[in-house]
């Protein structure tokens, strides 16, 4: 078999570089330093040396300097030509170059059995079986963090998707026709479903469509991003057009993110025909965004509207977007979850099935205003008697009476007719 020799690695080594960090990794292992932070590493001028026999790349080593610790990031050996001394020869020629540069005391960080445990025995490194390593991930799309402030976006903490009391419903809908396919992208390419990249919510005030997109960001872990239309054209000092189409290039640099735009007939109103129009130019650039959004992995764009009926019809089209979900008014299970969530402990001693059917009209937000309502009634009574008294049904029962709903009979039936003719699950 042919002789091997060191020698510096060159950028056009980086296919072979991997192919062999691919052969080095146990199946299941996961490694300390991920491939292309070595990479990087290596491209950056760090210490990176190959062993090569001809033009085959058969061995690679990668250390970093910092201060006077040196860190071997990467010992990784093509399967034929592991057990010939190459790895103890690598790591005898990162320590030179480490000590050339101060470093006198030089730490390697290896999965258990991983490549290049055997060179580093061979090579005098000490095990030290008494070290707990810590580690903590910086959140997702932490180095876009200067252009996801500059959109208003942030990243929502987790959690939010199970904290959604009651829409049971609506929840399994969004669960299996937006999220799954995103959480599980290589079962869903095997089963041929595409995940959504634009899904629009419509139904009445109040009914959670915000809460909605907002959950599944958090589901996702994806930063979340909400443009306001008219705060855009103010802030920018241009046409809303042309705004729209900057915050687009911007959303572009994020690798994953969840857009949402509420009330988004207010920019995709259905167009009279007439070029006069103004409400021409912004429908008409969103109609010609939304196509260059889709192409890009991990981005969903979620519009709402509180009425699905007055958006251009060219904008509901299935090649724009995926799914148009109804996010309808709470049945008398979900307001019954939705009570007891905000009652707390007060939901033990409250007969939450009268308060259910007091509220047939009330929304997730109204209930939780009114159930705020009682609850400060209860409270001020208390700090004015002090009698011990908790919160009582009577107390929920006025704050009811004493909330305006915000659904009417007319917006229940206006919103089951705009279920038959515009719902696309």
């Amino acid at each position: 078999m042919p002789a091997w020799q060191l020698r510096d690695y060159h950028d056009d080594d980086l296919d072979q570089a991997i192919q062999i960090w691919e052969q080095s990794r146990l199946t299941d292992e996961k490694p300390v330093f991920p491939l292309a932070e070595v990479m990087a590493t290596a491209q950056a001028g760090q210490m990176a040396v190959v062993a090569v026999v001809g033009d085959e790349l058969v061995g690679m080593a990668v250390a970093q300097a910092q201060g006077k610790r040196g860190w071997v990031l990467l010992v990784a050996l093509a399967s034929r030509w592991r057990e010939r001394g190459i790895g103890s020869a690598l790591l005898a020629e990162l320590e030179r170059r480490l000590r050339a540069q101060g470093v006198r005391r030089i730490s390697a960080l290896l999965p258990a059995g991983a490549a290049g445990t055997r060179a580093l025995e061979h090579s005098g490194y000490q095990f030290r079986g008494d070290l707990t390593y810590y580690e903590k991930l910086e959140p997702r799309d932490a180095t876009h963090a200067g252009v996801l402030s500059a959109l208003g976006g942030r990243m929502l903490p987790e959690g939010l998707w199970g904290a959604m009391a009651g829409m049971e419903q609506e929840k399994q809908v969004v669960e299996r026709r937006v999220v799954l396919p995103l959480t599980e992208p290589a079962l869903a390419d095997r089963f041929g479903v595409a995940p959504p990249k634009a899904v629009i919510l419509f139904g009445p005030p109040g009914t959670g469509k915000t809460s909605f997109a907002k959950a599944v960001a958090s589901r996702l872990g994806w930063p979340f991003v909400e443009l306001f239309p008219s705060r855009l054209a103010a802030d920018t000092n241009e046409g809303l057009a042309a705004a729209l189409r900057s915050a687009f290039a911007d959303l572009a640099e994020l690798d994953s993110v969840v857009l949402f735009i509420d009330e988004v007939e207010e920019i995709a109103g259905a167009r009279s025909g007439r070029a006069v129009d103004p409400g021409h130019g912004v429908t008409n650039e969103l109609l010609k965004l939304i196509p260059g959004f889709r192409e890009h992995d991990a981005r969903l764009l979620t519009c709402a509207t509180n009425s699905v009926r007055l958006l251009d019809a060219a904008f509901l089209r299935p090649g724009r977007f995926d799914y148009v979900i109804p996010i309808g008014p709470p049945d008398p299970t979900a307001r019954a979850a939705i009570w007891s969530r905000y009652l707390g402990p007060a939901a033990d001693s409250v007969d939450v099935t009268r308060l259910v059917a007091a509220s047939e009209l009330f929304t997730p937000a109204d209930i939780e205003f009114a159930a705020r309502k009682g609850a400060q009634a209860a409270f001020e009574r208390e700090v004015t008697y002090r009698k011990g008294r908790a919160a009582t049904t009577e107390d929920y029962m006025a704050a009811i009476a004493d909330t305006r709903p915000t659904l009417t009979g007319q917006a229940i039936e206006e919103f089951t007719e705009d279920i038959e003719k515009y719902s696309r699950l």
